[in-house]
């Protein structure tokens, strides 16, 4: 077995140490290059040198830049995760299936915009190289045995889904995603939806609404409802509906995992196995995308199954824009979002 040679851009700090403000992704990038046999770390880039150097002691990769670019030229790297925020995301996916690496995994949300999506997964399809992105949570085990529940007939064929989470774009991508998990990858045709930008927060640099809600209809005749902010309604994250029974995922103050239909007397709370964390499913993600590439398959994270799911966010946007419904495929470049803020700012 050959030695796939791994670069980190985006080193950071661990998460919850002193001046850190996100979750340390790269260092769970880390742990799932650890867990894959035949990878080495082998070169770091961070605009802190320190904190790359800090990062290589932990991890391993004992060549050091604070240019990116620079290591993509210098480097022979045959995969590279990108732990930088979305603003960046574009230029360095592109970047490195440019210099030749022939797997790329990225942090989301994709990108700022959908014009950036679309051309991060164009630019590695010209190239060749795997792109993958961390919607981690399809290796999480409540999902994974929602959708088992779901595929074994627990609650008869899936008619609709239901969600909440508090934005549509940072986390919002995730639950787009799940929905294409549980549906068994079907396209979506349409998004209707509305955003209230009053009591908007900021993620990662990016200004997001501060409420919103998005209905999906699936090609398989599946809808979905994604509502967002404080005040949603829903008892649990993910609630699945079909025509016999109804599973609900991380129910608030309740179960993790649990299961009403016809056969019980009420709803059944489901045990699940001793697993990871969100946090910790990363390095399953990562684990896959390299057998992925030394198998030549599609990987679990593939960057087309992550467009789509960032396709309902700007779809979701620019129903809001529009105020009216959004036929897929999504035609714009901008982000609605971004245009409609700009808009209320100049109000």
């Amino acid at each position: 077995m050959s030695e796939l040679r791994v670069g980190i851009i985006g080193c950071g700090r661990p998460r919850q140490t002193a001046g850190a403000t996100g979750f340390g992704m790269a260092h769970w990038h880390a742990r799932g290059y650890a867990e894959s046999p035949g990878c080495a770390i082998v070169a770091l880039a961070d605009i802190s040198e320190e904190n790359a150097r800090a990062f290589g002691r932990e991890h391993g990769g004992e060549r050091v830049y604070t240019d990116y670019r620079e290591m993509l030229a210098t480097e022979r790297l045959d995969i590279v995760s990108i732990c930088t925020w979305p603003q960046l995301h574009a230029e360095m996916t592109i970047a490195a299936a440019t210099a030749g690496v022939r797997a790329i995994h990225c942090e989301k949300p994709m990108a700022p915009t959908w014009g950036e999506a679309r051309r991060m997964v164009a630019a590695c399809e010209e190239r060749g190289a795997q792109l993958t992105f961390n919607h981690q949570r399809r290796f999480a085990a409540p999902f994974r045995r929602a959708r088992e529940l779901l595929r074994a007939g627990a609650i008869g064929p899936l008619q609709r889904l239901e969600l909440r989470c508090i934005d549509l774009f940072d986390w919002g991508t995730h639950w787009f995603d799940i929905c294409h998990f549980y549906n068994d990858e079907t396209p979506a045709e349409w998004v209707l939806g509305q955003v209230d930008l009053r009591a908007g927060r900021t993620v990662f640099g990016i200004p997001l609404e501060g409420q919103g809600l998005s209905q999906i209809k699936f090609a398989n005749g599946v809808y979905a409802l994604l509502v967002t902010g404080p005040d949603h309604g829903l008892a649990a994250q993910n609630r699945l509906i079909g025509a016999e029974g109804i599973i609900e995922v991380a129910v608030q103050d309740g179960p993790t995992l649990r299961l009403w239909n016809r056969e019980g007397s009420g709803w059944q709370a489901i045990d699940l196995p001793e697993g990871r964390s969100d946090l910790e499913v990363v390095a399953d993600g990562v684990r896959d995308l390299v057998a992925a590439l030394r198998a030549g398959r599609e990987p679990e994270l593939s960057g087309r199954r992550a467009l789509r799911a960032t396709e309902l966010s700007f779809a979701t946007y620019e129903s809001s824009r529009r105020r009216g419904r959004v036929d897929l495929p999504l035609t714009i470049d901008d982000s609605p979002l971004a245009a409609l803020q700009a808009l209320s700012a100049g109000a």
